[in-house]
């Protein structure tokens, strides 16, 4: 082994020395950096992105009840490093100067909020500055409209059930600002040391406890592992994707994506590196035939090659992930001003993954080539006719559908999803080749009739279509990653501009009644403020589906588990919402009362399909409705959104009120003081904050995008060049005899040009088709979009691929014109 070791070592510096193996070792290098680039990037700023999404939480994990969280709880957090805090959240009624405001009360315990600041002022709002105080023992902050409802000034005391407190300062802003949008209003922040004294809380009142937990991940992840055995009904752990799906929809989009782009760059320097081994197993075939001759085995072959390859891959991958690191690092130096402030230091995960993925592309695409070596016949050192038998299509694809497929499961965590991709793109390619084939073999006969320059591009492909076939299928693959990335950002982005467009409803009008719904639309429609549809809301709960109690239907883990344990708004309504698609059987707009339309995944967790019966609570009474069908709801668009809906007429036996929200720039605000003084039953909710950091958050996540990007798009066009370089040789020696037999070196370049922009046209055609298949299947179960035929890239990807495969094979082999004819022939 040491002696097989040390011949390795040697043949890998005489190869490096002879320039052997620089296009292997540079289409892994290139591969290895931008996967490194792309992985530490996007991991920094998914990080970052979780960091800042998780101010919306007021901590990285954050466990709600009805009840105080007990004791242990906190002991056990503190044992694992983690840092703690309280809030207890509740509705009152403040009197002053004989007016009265329905009002949230937050009381807070020291060290809140574990993320993000508050921010809060004196008189004047624009002085606002963060702070990491709460309010002191016998204080109150509030929010500017509780002062002037209520007809105070700061410095005076408001009373919060039996408890005096003076008001020192104006809330502009409140990280965790979080919960049911229908029950929210003005705010009062109080400590927790006096919330015994408000005597508020008695047996049997409806108040939230939320236990709030931050630090390291793994202790996060290990302590959630601890804690979820022990949770009761009706206590959950929340995290950014579940209890903020506005926000967890979104990063956990801009995550695939970023995965979607790492597997696109695998993919492209995949290509290279096969077609760069098969250029370097083919220069050695000779060497290879001598060591059998001299007696050396087939498995001492394939060792020694493996051994090679090893070193070569350690290497290359060690630069790559260094030079990944490096402009990882001078992207986010360059970028500084527009990515988020506080990034994310880089992972050592990423540059672990990033050696990983360097010798898993390594072996997962160049060993196929590699195994033929051990199967050439002693006999090529006498005739260099002789080549090794081919190996099997199995061996040759399946070892990189299979690095392919674990790359895929590693983004994606669901094994279906990546099957389906990947024999979805299998049998494309495998029927696309065979089509290919056949319109190569027909392509030889207009060979005899086209001029000299294309008759010789022509017959460079024809002539051995299975090498033309590969070539096509090579570069394909090749545009098919560049261009599924690109068709998903731009799907991603229009999909973000259309969930918050430049006027996107900022407040929400709550507890509108009958008698004031006429009034309230008329007073809208005179001050030119436009508002979504007003929706009747009623609140009920879900007990049973089909007669059987629902807590027996819905596993205790499941996402939606909240859903039941509280009551939900149920509206009706003649026509399907925005934002909101059926997904089975009908809408109920056109139906008789007792039918009810339910949120898809809310439907998957209860196992109900049309024609199934479901159970509602309301005031005591109960309701039996008919499943007419299931929808898809956009969670993330910020306005009114319903798990149940039912048909009209259901609910008009029950007592109701109404729902709407609206869009209010900022120099009008103060409409809302002559709103608030028209309707004062009305609850108006502001979301401005809320809204700006979720817009703040979605634009950094498209940054991100955009310039991950570039990074994908610039490695691909790269090893693009690396693997027009890997056919070299055999150009260089058919050129020469061409211009032996007298061809001129411009006939030959435009000949080179003409033969690649061909190959590049083919396959621009089938990169077209592959991608709308793989973009059908990512649209609808990864990144949840709605798919539409992309017909402009059928006109553009033919063409881009002719251009940019022509000038790739144009630049890649200018040189090849260049060499001696004699110094060729007697090197052969």
């Amino acid at each position: 082994m040491g002696r097989l070791l040390a011949l390795a070592f040697k043949l890998v510096v005489r190869d490096w020395r002879s320039g052997e193996l620089t296009v292997l070792v540079a289409a892994l290098i290139l591969a290895v950096a931008a996967s490194t680039a792309v992985s530490l990037l996007g991991d920094r700023l998914n990080r970052t992105m979780g960091l800042q999404a998780a101010e919306f939480l007021g901590g990285d994990l954050v466990v709600s009840s009805h009840q105080a969280p007990p004791p242990e709880w906190d002991a056990e957090a503190a044992a694992r490093g983690l840092e703690r805090s309280r809030t207890v959240e509740f509705s009152s009624v403040l009197i002053e100067h004989d007016e009265l405001l329905l009002v949230g009360v937050k009381a807070v315990a020291p060290g809140y909020p574990l993320r993000g600041r508050l921010k809060i002022s004196g008189e004047d709002l624009a002085t606002a500055a963060e702070t990491q105080e709460i309010p002191a023992p016998g204080e109150a902050w509030v929010e500017p409209r509780v002062l002037s409802t209520l007809k105070l000034a700061l410095g005076e005391t408001i009373t919060v059930g039996e408890k005096p407190l003076r008001v020192t300062r104006l809330i502009a802003y409140e990280p965790d600002r979080r919960g049911d949008l229908y029950s929210l209003s003005p705010r009062v922040l109080i400590n927790l040391a006096d919330l015994e004294a408000t005597r508020v809380i008695q047996p049997g009142s409806h108040v939230h406890h939320y236990g709030l937990f931050a630090g390291d991940e793994a202790a996060l992840r290990r302590f959630k592992e601890w804690l979820k055995p022990q949770l009761h009904p009706g206590q959950r752990i929340a995290d950014i994707h579940e209890d903020r799906p506005e926000l967890g929809n979104a990063l956990q989009r801009a995550e695939r994506y970023l995965g979607l782009i790492s597997v696109a760059v695998v993919l492209i320097a995949g290509v290279a590196i096969a077609m760069s081994t098969r250029r370097y197993t083919e220069r050695h075939f000779d060497m290879t035939a001598v060591l059998k001759a001299l007696g050396a085995r087939e498995r001492e072959i394939l060792g020694l090659y493996l051994i090679q390859f090893t070193l070569v891959g350690l290497a290359a991958s060690a630069i790559g992930c260094a030079l990944g690191y490096g402009l990882q690092g001078a992207v986010a130096a360059f970028l500084r001003d527009l990515l988020p402030r506080d990034l994310a230091a880089p992972g050592l995960f990423a540059l672990l993954f990033g050696t990983g993925t360097g010798l898993l592309i390594l072996f997962g695409f160049a060993l196929p080539p590699l195994l033929r070596l051990k199967r050439l016949p002693p006999l090529r050192v006498l005739r260099h006719d002789l080549e090794p038998v081919p190996a099997s299509a199995w061996a040759v694809y399946g070892l990189a559908v299979l690095t392919l497929g674990a790359l895929l499961w590693r983004y994606t965590h669901n094994w279906t999803m990546t099957a389906t991709v990947l024999c979805l793109g299998s049998a494309a390619v495998a029927a696309f080749a065979a089509l290919t084939l056949a319109l190569l073999r027909l392509g030889r006969l207009a060979v005899p009739h086209v001029s000299l320059a294309w008759r010789f591009g022509l017959q460079q492909l024809t002539r051995r279509p299975r090498l033309g076939v590969s070539q096509i299928l090579a570069f394909s693959v090749t545009l098919v990653a560049m261009q599924v990335s690109v068709l998903v950002r731009g799907e991603l982005l229009q999909e973000w501009r259309r969930q918050l467009p430049e006027q996107a409803p900022n407040h929400f009008a709550l507890n509108l009644f009958d008698a004031d719904l006429d009034q309230f639309r008329d007073f809208l429609r005179q001050e030119g403020i436009p508002s979504s549809e007003f929706y009747p809301v009623v609140r009920g709960r879900l007990t049973r589906v089909n007669g059987t109690d629902v807590f027996q239907v819905v596993p205790k883990e499941s996402r939606i588990e909240a859903a039941i344990n509280r009551d939900l708004s149920l509206t009706w309504s003649k026509r399907l919402p925005p934002g909101n698609r059926v997904v089975q059987g009908r809408w109920i707009g056109d139906l008789a009362p007792m039918y009810v339309s339910v949120e898809k995944e809310l439907a998957d967790s209860l196992a109900v399909a049309p024609g199934d019966k479901v159970t509602f609570n309301i005031a005591g009474r109960e309701l039996v409705a008919t499943v007419a069908g299931t929808r898809s709801v956009r969670w993330d668009t910020l306005t009114p959104n319903f798990f149940m809906i039912l048909s009209p007429g259901s609910l008009d036996a029950y007592p109701h009120s109404w729902l709407t929200s609206f869009y209010l720039p900022a120099e009008r605000k103060p409409v809302l003081a002559r709103l608030a003084k028209r309707f004062p039953g009305v609850t108006l909710l502001e979301v401005d904050m809320l809204l700006r950091q979720f817009q703040t958050i979605l634009q950094q996540v498209t940054r991100a995008i955009e310039y991950v990007l570039w990074l994908a798009l610039a490695a691909g066009f790269t090893v693009l060049f690396a693997a027009v370089r890997a056919t070299l040789d055999e150009r260089i020696y058919e050129d020469v005899l061409l211009r032996t037999m007298g061809a001129e070196r411009r006939l030959l370049r435009r000949a080179q040009w003409l033969e690649f922009a061909l190959l590049g046209f083919l396959a621009g055609v089938l990169a077209a088709a592959l991608a709308e298949a793989i973009t059908w299947v990512l649209y609808d179960r990864v990144f949840g979009l709605i798919y539409r035929f992309h017909w402009e890239a059928w006109l553009i990807m033919p063409l881009l691929g002719a251009a940019a495969v022509g000038l790739a094979g144009y630049w890649g082999t200018r040189s090849v014109v260049r060499f001696s004819p004699m110094r060729v022939l007697r090197e052969l």
